[in-house]
């Protein structure tokens, strides 16, 4: 369907996954319009054997929906019971969109709760749109730094190689790492899992190393949130390399919660006038303490810093293909002879299924009811 989020362009289907979704028993409608935006007409959707509906018809006749963002209220309450809603639900942060679909008894699937099992790697959407978001962030980094990013050896003259500092190895940060890389910069990077290290150096970034905070890993791939002691010692200890970075590059994201702050006042306020902060948690509240989400500032000491908003939305033609791979592969996964067979024993069902049956099934969402319902009792 059409996003309807402001700024999103991104499409949950393209016309390449198609053919797959037919082969197994599938019928494809597709909302009139809605891959314009990732430069997708619908004749190429057509092309490929899907149908163009309009909005109603969709909603209608689509026993099952597929889309990147989630839905407005009005868009959730055209949902009927026995649909199936699937994308980036964010059940951990909208709870209570959660408890709307089930009531509404609609099959809710969030790709962001997809667990990070290497089964399930085909299915990982917030994989593939990290690795955008990392690409993009060099780019914008070396775009606002009024600099070269790699060695140049002219008749002017020689410039020296940016030094570009990446917070948080994840996917985003290595790609990052990467990008800034193959464009000559000296790339350094800091994540708090110490397994990560050895992927950091194969991408030729140095890997820096703290004394405050030894490890912080935590199953499938994620950090676990630091306590206020160690998020103090880990900042004061960060300081010395954020001031001497010229572009600094932050990714770090806790499901479910505030983005931690790795840059504070005093890095900032370290950094020399030109330096750039490119923030990419901005949506979850940012990493720098000075970030304003979805804007660019420039503080009194002449440090831009950015944090945009949706920064796969700013690629949608290879952001909209990787995700709608994704979402074939999910749906694939859970569709059985052309109807949707749902095993909770599996783990990527179980992990992924919000709702179903008129109710909150997902257990880590269903657990920030339970404070609520034991008050009322």
């Amino acid at each position: 369907m059409k996003e309807t989020a402001d700024g999103e362009r991104r499409v949950a289907l393209v016309p390449e996954v198609l053919a797959r979704l037919q082969q197994a028993g599938l019928e494809v409608l597709v909302e009139e319009g809605a891959g314009s935006g990732a430069h997708l007409p619908d004749a190429a959707y057509e092309q490929a054997g899907a149908r163009i509906v309009p909005t109603g018809t969709l909603y209608r006749e689509a026993d099952v929906i597929v889309r990147v963002q989630k839905p407005t209220a009005d868009e959730a309450g055209r949902l009927r019971e026995g649909q199936v809603l699937i994308g980036f639900l964010q059940p951990l942060l909208d709870p209570q969109l959660a408890q709307r679909l089930a009531k509404a008894g609609v099959t809710a699937v969030s790709l962001d709760a997809v667990p990070r099992i290497s089964r399930a790697q085909s299915m990982d959407a917030l994989s593939s749109q990290a690795n955008v978001a990392g690409y993009k962030a060099a780019l914008i980094g070396a775009t606002a730094l009024g600099r070269y990013l790699p060695l140049l050896m002219t008749a002017a003259g020689t410039a020296p190689p940016a030094k570009v500092l990446v917070l948080g190895a994840g996917v985003a940060g290595l790609q990052a790492i990467a990008t800034a890389h193959r464009l000559g910069a000296v790339v350094s990077a800091y994540d708090v899992r110490p397994e990560v290290r050895e992927q950091v150096e194969s991408l030729g970034a140095t890997f820096v190393v703290l004394k405050s905070v030894s490890d912080a890993s935590t199953g499938g791939g994620y950090a676990r949130a630091l306590t206020e002691d160690e998020q103090r010692a880990q900042r004061a200890e960060l300081n010395r390399f954020i001031g001497e970075a010229d572009l600094v590059i932050t990714t770090a994201l806790v499901p479910g919660r505030r983005a931690p702050i790795l840059v504070d006042e005093d890095a900032v306020a370290a950094m020399r006038p030109g330096a750039v902060v490119v923030d990419l948690a901005g949506e979850q509240g940012g990493n720098c303490a000075l970030s304003k989400p979805g804007e660019t500032i420039e503080t009194d000491n002449g440090v831009v810093i950015t944090a945009p908003f949706n920064v796969p939305s700013s690629m949608p033609t290879s952001a909209s293909l990787m995700y709608a791979r994704n979402i074939s592969a999910l749906l694939l996964h859970l569709v059985k002879d052309g109807v949707l067979a749902l095993d909770f024993e599996d783990e990527i069902t179980a992990g992924a299924v919000i709702t179903h049956g008129g109710e909150v099934v997902h257990a880590a969402t269903r657990t920030l009811f339970e404070p609520a319902a034991e008050a009322a009792s």
